[in-house]
């Protein structure tokens, strides 16, 4: 085939030629990939025992009914307002009494709004030295213009009493809120605990954790998140990038709260069992091997799947007031699903 039979194709043409392989994984291949995900966000949420298959597929169960209770309260509120689509507020509404964890996804928002922005100031930016170059006085035009649009923007919620008003007050540089004062502590604490534990670990170890630490849901995998999460079937709205985002942000923050939640009812069933004066010796041990996920100076049991049932329970009791609200009472007493 010349260069002349070549030119002649158009660009239809050669599309319908041309096939390329799908990278869509298999439903199989997705249900292994997303319990080697939840295995690398256990682990990198304080779990340094190597979790069974059995507490994984729990917390994939949990977690789970977790992102369909969102998107169903995210379709009652779209409804109300005669949306057939949900947002992004309608999300974040949901988790808005946790204001840590709403501070840490509007930090999300902003810093991912940032990288957007400069990759589209680069695809602009050399049209844009083009333009200046010729102008001295328009030298620092477009790197001032630049600057501000790159800025990372505080995200906005409507029922905040700031957006009642039309007259946004300028922030300041060395001003924080509760919400933000509240996100730092928790991450400095969970920075701690991260740096305790990779100051025992070997060069191997820490690269395999820097690894884990990435873990995604939504990372090359989104049409079958789409499918795991609900869409099409729970609503049938269609998710933009950011909703998926946002899923993406939330499944990650559930696995890491239900882990540490987890971790904190085996810490007290071992302290317990240790005061009573018993043994270990009636339980399944693993056993005893050096490796990535068991380290030299933790060498404690994976957790198992009661004690992600325990953490369960306590995330979904209610408050002592509402108990004693509906008792002596004939009204029904509903439990609904609890969002952490």
């Amino acid at each position: 085939m010349t260069t002349d039979t070549l030119s002649a194709f158009t660009s239809e043409d050669m599309a319908s030629v041309v096939t390329y392989p799908d990278c869509t994984p298999s439903p199989e291949s997705f249900r292994r990939t997303l319990l080697d995900t939840f295995g690398q966000m256990m682990y990198v949420s304080g779990e340094t025992g190597e979790p069974s298959v059995e507490t994984t597929s729990i917390i994939e169960d949990i977690v789970r009914q977790q992102v369909i209770e969102l998107l169903r309260n995210c379709t009652e509120l779209a409804s109300r307002r005669g949306s057939k689509s949900i947002s992004t507020n309608d999300l974040i509404f949901q988790i808005r009494h946790d204001q840590a964890k709403v501070s840490r996804l509007r930090t999300f928002l902003s810093w991912k709004d940032v990288r957007k922005n400069i990759k589209d100031s680069d695809d602009k930016g050399a049209d844009a030295d083009l333009a200046a170059g010729d102008d001295p006085s328009n030298v620092a035009g477009p790197v001032d213009e630049a600057a501000k649009k790159n800025k990372k923007a505080k995200v906005g919620l409507p029922w905040e009493p700031a957006s009642f008003y039309n007259v946004e007050v300028p922030e300041r540089d060395d001003e924080e809120d509760d919400e933000e004062e509240e996100m730092n502590y928790i991450t400095l604490q969970r920075l701690r605990k991260a740096d305790e534990r990779t100051k025992v670990m070997t060069r191997e170890e820490y690269v395999t954790w820097s690894e884990y630490r990435q873990a995604s849901f939504t990372w090359r995998k989104g049409k079958r998140f789409r499918e795991w999460a609900g869409f099409g079937i729970v609503t049938d709205s269609k998710p933009s990038d950011d909703i998926v985002d946002i899923l993406g942000f939330l499944t990650f923050e559930m696995v890491q709260t239900l882990t540490e939640m987890a971790l904190k009812a085996k810490e007290q069933e071992d302290m317990a069992r240790a005061q009573n004066g018993g043994d270990n010796q009636g339980t399944k041990k693993r056993k005893h091997q050096h490796g990535l996920f068991d380290p030299p100076s933790e060498g404690r049991m994976p957790i198992e799947p009661r004690h992600v049932q325990e953490a369960f329970r306590r995330f979904q009791q209610r408050p002592k007031k509402t108990r004693a609200m509906l008792n002596q009472t004939r009204m029904a007493q509903k439990t609904p699903l609890n969002i952490f």
